[in-house]
């Protein structure tokens, strides 16, 4: 997911990742929750994506953290 997202520096649509990660989009959204800024449960998220309102459609970017994650991802495969 932060590989897709690397290379869309604008974000990318919910049901665009969605699609592009062929997966179901309660798992999308459930993965999002985990790397997200907010906490669940009383666990801070990841701070890995933010999700955010654009033109009525929620859409995913990295955060510079997820940016900078991303990038050490892709250097060690």
């Amino acid at each position: 997911m932060l590989a897709e997202l690397a290379v869309h520096p604008d974000g990318l649509s919910l049901p665009r990742l969605r699609k592009r990660l062929d997966v179901r989009m309660s798992l999308l959204m459930r993965t999002l929750a985990w790397l997200g800024e907010d906490s669940i449960g009383g666990v801070q998220g990841a701070g890995l994506v933010r999700l955010e309102q654009r033109g009525g459609a929620e859409t995913v970017q990295l955060t510079d953290h997820g940016l900078a994650e991303a990038g050490r991802t892709q250097r060690s495969s």
